[in-house]
Order: structure tokens, then sequence, then C-alpha cells
């Protein structure tokens, strides 16, 4: 009983450690953030004049009414396209088993080891190729295709662990594969598929070196392009950059805190189904 109850406290404190080392970054950029604009404080320095209205300017000075519909708009395009392919691609990979799945699986395994820094040039010549450079569309056809890996790896993990006696009996009933996939399992994926959509929303809504990289016009590209409006040629403004980071990661956590039963409902999912 007196070890199972030092690793209990030994566990509790490893959780504050990590806990504290998660937290203080957080509090260093909001101490910053209240620091007078143009200054450069130090660490978790208090400001003896907390510059509220920091949060306010790095709003007007980012235009981020604008960004956030642009965001809004990328992520429109972006979820529910990723989510109706990688579905599809997790169902015939992992359920259906059609005839080269392994090495369907296996590229798309392949596709996640390739660094996102190392395919960006390529991305870029491309899109300057089809002429759609410079164009929200240039944000979107390559986030579809890079989510793709991770994506039906997902899915084909929870189709891949379904009792194979829910589509016998579906069958014997007269489903077709489409009543199969639509009817049946897509009901039954709701968690997994919920949980994806977050993690992609997030995931887009952050996307800042793709948009940077296609995209010339800052009034297209995501709310991570804000902070770009903090940095000049010779300066960087800290405390309203910190203020404009603050207010991006907003949105994030809204998301999170709202659907976060669903996403710890999809991981416990997937850790019983092993």
């Amino acid at each position: 009983m007196r070890v199972a109850r030092g690793e209990l406290w030994a566990g509790r404190a490893l959780l504050l450690v990590l806990m504290t080392i998660t937290i203080l970054p957080f509090i260093s950029i909001f101490t910053t953030a209240l620091h007078p604009s143009g200054t450069v404080p130090n660490g978790l320095d208090w400001p003896v004049n907390p510059q509220w209205g920091n949060f306010v300017q790095a709003f007007k000075v980012a235009d981020m009414p604008t960004l956030l519909l642009s965001s809004t708009y990328i992520v429109l395009a972006v979820v529910p396209i990723s989510l109706i392919i990688s579905t599809m691609a997790g169902f015939a990979i992992g359920l259906l088993r059609v005839p080269g799945a392994s090495a369907l699986l296996f590229l798309f395994v392949f596709g996640l080891t390739l660094p996102f820094p190392g395919i960006i040039i390529p991305i870029y010549i491309l899109e300057r190729g089809m002429h759609i450079y410079n164009t929200r569309l240039a944000i979107v056809l390559p986030l579809i295709a890079l989510y793709m890996p991770f994506a039906v790896f997902w899915m084909r993990a929870h189709f891949v662990n379904m009792p194979t006696e829910i589509s016998d009996a579906a069958r014997v009933d007269g489903a077709s594969t489409w009543d199969l996939f639509w009817r049946i399992h897509v009901p039954l994926a709701r968690a997994p598929i919920t949980s994806l959509g977050i993690l992609m929303s997030v995931w887009t809504w952050n996307q800042f070196l793709l948009p940077l990289v296609v995209v010339e016009d800052p009034s297209q590209r995501t709310m991570a392009g804000a902070l770009g409006a903090f940095q000049g040629h010779y300066a960087t403004d800290i405390p309203l950059l910190c203020a404009g980071t603050l207010l991006l990661l907003v949105p994030t956590l809204v998301v999170f805190i709202l659907f976060q039963r669903q996403i710890i409902a999809a991981l416990l999912q997937g850790a019983v189904k092993g």
C-alpha cells in the first residue's frame, strides 16, 4: 500500500512540474503584453503601469477582423473536404480491405515522415505553374493534401477495430457498400470524426509558414499571419506581438474547452481498442 501511495505522489509531483513548465511561457507572454509598446521587458517582470490597451491596439494594428474572416473561410474550405476524403479512405483501407490496402497504408504512413519545411518550395513552384499563387486556394489545396496522411491513419485505426459482425449483419439485410458506410459506420465513427475535425480546424487556424510563402496579400492569410504586422524591417514591437499572440490563442482555447469531451472520448476509444 505504501508503494502505491508513493507512486501516486510521484505521479502528482511529475504532473505538477510538467504543468509549471507548460504554464510559465504563457505567464511570461501575458506579463510582457502589459508593458508599454516599444519596450523590451525582462522575463516575468510585472509592469508598474499595466497597458491593457495593448490588446485593443494589437487587434487594430493586425487588422484581425479581416484575418478572422479569412481564417474562417479557409477552415470551412479545408476541414469538411479533408474529413470526407479521410473517412472514406479510412473506411476502404481499414474495413473493406480493398486490394492494395497495405501499400496504400504504407504510402500514407510514409507521408507522415515528410518534413513540411522540406516540401514548401516545391509547393510554391507548383502553385506558380498552376497560376493559383497569392489566392486562398493556394492555402486550401496543400493543407488538404498535407492532412491526409494523419487523417487517413486516424480514421483507419477506428474502422480496422470495428467488429465484422456489424457489417455482416447489414449485408444480410441487403445493405449496399454505400449504406454500410453512410448509415451504419459513419454514425458509429462520430467521436473520432469530431476529434479529427477539431484538430484540423486548430491546425488550419494556426497555419503560419504556408500562408506566408504562397500568399502575398496579408488579408488572405490565416490569423497567425497577423503576427507579421508587428515585425518591422529593423525592430519588433514585443509587447504588441505578445498581445497579438494571446488574441490568436483565444479561439483555439475556446474550441478545446467547448469540445474537450469529444476529444477525450475519441482518445479513450482508441486506447480501449488498442
